[in-house]
């Protein structure tokens, strides 16, 4: 069953001091995009802050205009802007100006660190929440009922979370595609020179320090050695003698850092190389198997379907035809974003 278009014509942006203007402004442009495009307004925004001056990002430049947050004339959705140092950021003000929002069931949204001042004020109890990898083990810890997840966003009722960096540009494209179809979308995809369209099942890029922290170093050599030999896997065997550990030692390590074995971790990592290979080039599937260590196309696709919960085959799928706003004239004759 196709989603729903989503309700959002309206995107409000609340900066808090030094907020992260490369997820700012990634969240922002694909709306300007489908307006050009589309050659009429489908969308408009507002960027707020709590005094109505403009706010200053991390890299020291500000957005103007920049208004108060007038609760009687709301956006049809609210995201919170924010980046280092956001625990600073996040006062009283903020935390009783977000609950009220949250009582008039406001969709409620956080870019990058944004999720944090969500999170404080008690609003991302028992949701799934995306936040910047940097951020994510401290936070499990500060807010236990708060589900936090690897992926680039997430969706979950009426809260949208969003790591940094360029990830809001996937997840406002995944909220108004419903709305402006596929074509539209990937339109403005390719105006930003971008491969593809991520969605939520896709995680973040967490480096393998980060998420080993002080672990064992020999588990770190392990997990390299695995990335680096997917077409011909390595056995346990080989595996722990070059990490110069013994087997049990290394599956123990394995489970207790990253609570798996080091054979579902490897399969882990040959499955995600397997997808990217699926979205990215046109290679068959029989040679995707090859090349990721698979003993055949039916264990390739089993191991695949679970993980990710559907074939390969689905990721090659075409998309339904649709239709799609039409581009006025003015935006035809245009010949520069």
């Amino acid at each position: 069953m196709p989603a729903p278009p989503s309700p959002f014509s309206h995107f409000g942006f609340l900066t808090l001091r030094r907020f992260s203007m490369i997820a700012f402004t990634n969240a922002v442009e694909p709306l300007r995009m489908a307006n050009y495009l589309a050659g009429r307004e489908l969308y408009r925004w507002s960027v707020y802050s709590l005094d109505g001056e403009p706010v200053a990002a991390s890299n020291g430049l500000a957005v103007s205009p920049t208004r108060r947050l007038d609760e009687t004339a709301l956006p049809d959705i609210l995201f919170v802007c924010a980046g280092v140092e956001v625990a600073r950021s996040v006062d009283d003000e903020l935390l009783r100006l977000l609950r009220r929002l949250a009582q008039r069931r406001m969709p409620l949204g956080g870019l990058c660190t944004g999720a944090y001042a969500l999170a404080k004020a008690g609003l991302l109890e028992g949701y799934r929440c995306a936040i910047h990898w940097e951020n994510l083990w401290a936070l499990r810890e500060t807010f236990p009922r708060v589900v936090f997840t690897p992926e680039l966003f997430a969706i979950d009722r009426d809260r949208y979370t969003c790591t940094g960096g360029v990830a809001p540009l996937d997840l406002v494209l995944n909220l108004i595609t419903p709305r402006i179809g596929r074509t539209l979308a990937a339109g403005i995809s390719e105006e930003f020179i971008v491969a593809r369209i991520r969605d939520s099942k896709d995680r973040q890029h967490i480096p393998l320090a980060a998420r080993l922290g002080g672990a064992h170093p020999s588990i770190a050599q392990a997990a390299q050695l695995m990335e680096a030999n997917i077409e011909e896997p390595l056995s346990l065997e080989e595996l722990a003698q070059l990490a110069e550990v013994s087997q049990r030692q290394l599956q123990r390590l394995f489970r207790r850092n990253l609570g798996l074995t080091p054979a579902q971790y490897y399969a882990t990592v040959r499955l995600r190389h397997a997808r990217e290979l699926l979205q990215q080039t046109a290679m068959p599937v029989m040679d995707i198997t090859v090349a990721c260590g698979f003993r055949s196309p039916c264990h390739f696709s089993r191991s695949y379907r679970a993980l990710f919960g559907h074939p390969p085959s689905r990721e090659r799928r075409p998309p339904p035809l649709e239709s799609t706003p039409t581009l006025g004239v003015a935006a035809a004759e245009k010949v520069a974003p």
